[in-house]
């Protein structure tokens, strides 16, 4: 793992080895949307990561999926953030906030306005593979609502005015999320994209709101604090991209890499043929998370020089310290996955470190 503690520069960052926090919803916001108190000390816990990805946060009411997940688009969701941020910075670290927009992976019982969803199209998963956990339990996602003209260009300056409110907040910069079945993704897909316009249909109308949207929120706060998620291939909210699905994504990619991004960061699984296709066409920092992987692999992409960085995720959320662990062989924190998504101090800031 030489590789592994070289440092690295990613976007306006000095990072000092090749190690990330992943971003992890854990549902512990109020119900306003404004990080907890915990969450500050969450974050700075885990400082000594470099680059911590936060949980993903909704860049406006329509795109909360999930209860008790933070927002990113008011003045007190500001002040929640800054908390954290500051904390973080004085840890040693650099956050970036994940923009989350669900898109048709929500419920209307989920939303401060508790409006029908919204999606490239009317179009449902298939809910024996995608539901939704409520205040009165789990749900069927219902039929969402298809965006406009006009809602799409109003969606990407929702993502705008996240990543503006983030950087006053005190971020370093911000992740799109285009990954796990949401809002971009849905676009990007062939099942959940029915659209006939500009937004559907062909690899460059399926691509077209990811691009504008990192085109918009690149000139709003600068290319270098952006970073992009992707996942091709995970078909997470009962997304099909079809057999067009890799070359939408060398599309992609191609056209991102355009706008010099700080990162672009991949969840990959399985056509290692993309992931050096993706590798020989971007052009910044690379960011590798291979579900699944042992740890004794975790430098692995990065050996063969098709990462720059590898971020890690429930092995950080359960070692705060997973940096010096790993530098000592040190045995990991077993990881408590009831705690995931709910509860206050418990699998949240309780866990040890080798000290």
């Amino acid at each position: 793992m030489t590789k592994l503690w070289e440092e690295n520069r990613v976007g306006r960052m000095q990072l000092p080895h090749r190690l990330a926090m992943a971003p992890m919803t854990r549902s512990r916001a109020l119900h306003n949307g404004v990080p907890s108190k915990l969450a500050a000390e969450y974050y700075a816990q885990r400082a000594s990561l470099g680059l911590l990805i936060s949980e993903g946060s909704q860049p406006s009411e329509d795109g909360q999926g999930y209860l008790n997940t933070p927002g990113i688009y008011t003045e007190e969701h500001a002040a929640g953030w800054r908390e954290i941020a500051d904390r973080v910075h004085e840890s040693g670290g650099h956050l970036y906030i994940q923009l989350m927009h669900v898109g048709r992976m929500s419920h209307p019982d989920n939303t401060p306005h508790h409006r029908q969803t919204v999606a490239p199209s009317a179009v449902a998963p298939n809910p024996e593979i995608a539901s939704m956990y409520t205040p009165t339990g789990m749900q069927a996602i219902p039929i969402p609502r298809e965006l406009s003209y006009d809602d799409i260009k109003a969606t990407t300056a929702d993502f705008v005015r996240a990543a503006e409110t983030a950087i006053q907040a005190g971020a370093d910069g911000v992740e799109i999320h285009g990954a796990n079945g949401y809002l971009i993704h849905q676009f990007l897909s062939e099942n959940a994209n029915l659209r006939t316009d500009n937004y559907g249909g062909s690899i460059e109308n399926r691509s077209r709101f990811a691009i504008e949207t990192a085109l918009a929120v690149a000139e709003a706060i600068g290319a270098d604090r952006v970073g992009f998620r992707i996942s091709p291939g995970i078909p997470f909210g009962d997304i099909h991209e079809g057999e067009l699905g890799p070359d939408v994504y060398r599309y992609l990619v191609q056209e991102l890499a355009k706008l010099r991004l700080s990162y672009l960061h991949v969840l990959h699984v399985g056509n290692d043929e993309l992931l050096h296709d993706i590798r020989k066409a971007w052009p910044t920092a690379l960011l590798v998370n291979r579900a699944g992987r042992p740890l004794e692999q975790l430098a692995a992409d990065i050996d063969l020089d098709l990462a720059d960085i590898a971020p890690v995720g429930s092995w950080a959320l359960a070692n705060p310290d997973f940096v010096a662990r790993v530098k000592a062989r040190a045995s990991l924190n077993e990881i408590d996955r009831s705690t995931f998504y709910e509860g206050g101090e418990k699998g949240y800031i309780d866990y040890p470190t080798m000290k």
